[in-house]
């Protein structure tokens, strides 16, 4: 790639970079539902991208969110996805300085200030950060849009190439920060783009950040795969009691306590990927059922976990879970028959031989058509609402035990929330190419591009990538079935629901993103990052020998 290449490339992806910036879209808002039509026009009005194919795909009928589509065209039938986000997390943990967010220069000048007489840890390195003029702030520069800066412009260099070999399809999904219902919809549509279009999509490259607390060498890398993320979820049952006469039931909340103390950083649900150390399980949430004070033991209780993945399907997750929340209510009924006192005499606990365990779509199979019908209309209702999914789902399981009217002490398990797949390039002749392909771009990046480029098996951040990648889609009847809220809540299609095409991230580095510290490292985003990208699209689109 000569000089001026360059030089256009890393201007216009600083360009982009700071446009894309500069124009707030904050999940859930309207500059978020605006971003989408706005960014389409944008690129109608570019010179580079005149003959482009522009488009708008609504996430759903009503919904006002947009993805979008711009299609250039080369002169093959051979197509990669470049994608990424562009939904932010919010901008009011700035505080005084939150009008500054979306201005990176002002924001950058103005932490430096502020973060001049700070002697916390992370604010010294930002402060230092700043000082080396290395790195520049602003919301959502580094997650993500700088990597979208940099997919437009190596869009621009093949617009402007007479003999283009294939086909750049650039996707912008909202909605990434929340449960991905842009790209879930733009996994959806691929397959008719294609059809429409002529389009033979080789692979897609995602674009997000990578946060490196280092020197950059764990930032500079090319994901081969991603993590996957799963909700399992806890319902207890208990058996309430007055509080005064707590031997006469069984506290549901303390039954749920201790199935989140068995289950944090629990090696059984940790998936190892051999190349990094697995991530353990932690609680998310957990809370009793209750709408205010009282003095009543706890009837129900919920707990949700984070679980991570890289090869574990759904099902291995949901039976490792299973077998936890089991053995760890009967240890803990044993603990609690051994602490009562047997001057107290015969206790409710001493009718409790064991505490049974139901997975949500068996509690499901006892309802008849009336209580189904009910419980329908409480979830439609639900999904109208703006309560999060796992609450949705903690109130929705709530009332089919309730209907199911099977008796207490139980435990109800299931999922709470989006199910994000792990994917991985599998041995399929496309994929097998892409990941040649990446190796090579990776170990001859310091000759080329002047910076090291290592390749990592899986992106550390859920991402985009379970819905454009390679993974088992046949894994996601169990969470359909044990999710209370999938119908109404989660719309999924019963078959084509991932794009499952060869996947990889390339993207840029920086550190603290969501925090009013993001901040991106400029060098690597504006001079490195669009060059890596451009020559593995080149090497993807060139005629195999």
């Amino acid at each position: 790639m000569n000089c001026e290449a360059k030089s256009s490339l890393a201007g216009r992806t600083r360009r982009w970079a700071i446009a894309l910036t500069e124009r707030r879209s904050v999940t859930g808002t309207d500059g978020e539902a605006s971003f989408g039509p706005w960014l389409a026009d944008a690129l109608r009005y570019e010179t580079a991208f005149r003959r482009a194919e522009i488009w708008t795909i609504e996430v759903e009928p009503g919904d006002g969110r947009h993805c979008v589509a711009m299609l250039v065209r080369g002169n093959s039938s051979a197509t990669v996805v470049l994608t990424g986000h562009y939904d932010t997390v919010t901008t009011s943990d700035y505080g005084e300085l939150e009008d500054m967010a979306i201005r990176p220069q002002q924001l950058t000048q103005a932490l430096g200030k502020t973060l001049a007489s700070t002697d916390a840890p992370a604010a010294r390195r930002a402060r230092d950060d700043f000082t080396s003029g290395e790195f520049l702030a602003g919301r959502g520069l580094l997650d993500m849009k700088a990597g979208l800066a940099a997919g437009l412009a190596v869009c621009a260099e093949l617009a402007e190439s007479a003999n283009a070999a294939g086909n750049l399809l650039f996707i912008a999904v909202p909605d990434e920060e929340n449960s991905s219902a842009g790209a879930r919809k733009a996994a959806q549509e691929l397959p008719a783009i294609a059809g429409e279009r002529g389009l033979d999509i080789l692979a897609a490259i995602n674009l997000d950040a990578i946060a490196d607390n280092g020197d950059g060498s764990e930032g500079r890398v090319i994901a081969l795969g991603t993590v996957g993320k799963l909700l399992p979820t806890a319902h207890v049952v208990g058996v309430p009691a007055h509080s005064g006469f707590p031997l006469n039931g069984l506290n549901a909340a303390t039954v749920a306590a201790a199935i989140a103390v068995r289950v944090e950083w629990a090696s059984e649900l940790t998936d190892d990927p051999q190349s990094v150390p697995g991530t353990p399980p932690s609680l998310l949430s957990i809370r009793d059922g209750k709408s205010g004070y009282d003095v009543t033991t706890a009837a129900t209780a919920f707990a949700t976990f984070n679980v991570l993945s890289y090869r574990r399907t759904p099902d291995e997750v949901l039976d490792r879970f299973d077998r936890l929340c089991a053995d760890t209510a009967s240890a803990y009924l044993v603990e609690l028959k051994r602490r009562r006192d047997p001057l107290h005499g015969s206790t409710a606990i001493d009718r409790v031989e064991t505490i049974p365990l139901h997975r949500y779509e068996a509690v499901l199979d006892r309802l008849d058509a009336e209580a189904r019908s009910r419980l329908g209309t409480l979830s439609a209702s639900l999904a109208a609402g703006d309560l999060p999914l796992p609450e949705q789902c903690r109130l929705v399981t709530e009332e089919a035990w309730r209907l199911s009217r099977l008796p207490g002490p139980a435990i109800v398990t299931g999922f709470g929330s989006i199910p994000y797949l792990p994917t991985n390039l599998s041995d399929r002749p496309a994929a097998a190419r892409l990941r040649a392909i990446a190796l090579d771009v990776a170990a001859g990046a310091s000759a080329r591009y002047g910076s090291a480029i290592g390749c990592a098996d899986y992106f550390a951040g859920i991402s985009d990538m379970s819905f454009f990648g390679e993974a088992t889609e046949s894994g996601l009847d169990v969470v359909a079935r044990n999710t209370p809220m999938w119908r109404d809540g989660i719309r999924w299609p019963k078959s084509g629901g991932l794009a499952n095409i060869p996947t990889i991230n390339i993207g840029p580095w920086g550190r603290d993103y969501h925090t009013p510290l993001e901040r991106l490292h400029i060098g690597y985003a504006f001079d490195v990052l669009p060059q890596v990208v451009s020559d593995v699209c080149a090497t993807l689109l060139a005629k195999k020998d």
